[in-house]
């Protein structure tokens, strides 16, 4: 239990922009979450694509 209370009083590190106030714990959360994100729009789906055929009658 003493473990504990020496985490709960300890201060966490913030970031201050303005109005914006955050910690830094909770902005590489956000950030990781971006990137993977984008990366979700970026990487193809995965699973079997049909390929189109070239050319030739319909």
């Amino acid at each position: 239990m003493q473990l504990a209370t020496v985490v709960m009083d300890a201060g966490g590190r913030f970031i201050d922009w303005g109005v914006l106030h955050v910690s830094v714990g909770n902005l590489i959360v956000v950030l990781v979450m971006l990137v993977v994100f984008a990366l979700v729009l970026v990487l193809p789906f995965p699973g079997e694509r049909e390929e189109q055929p070239r050319g030739g009658s319909r």
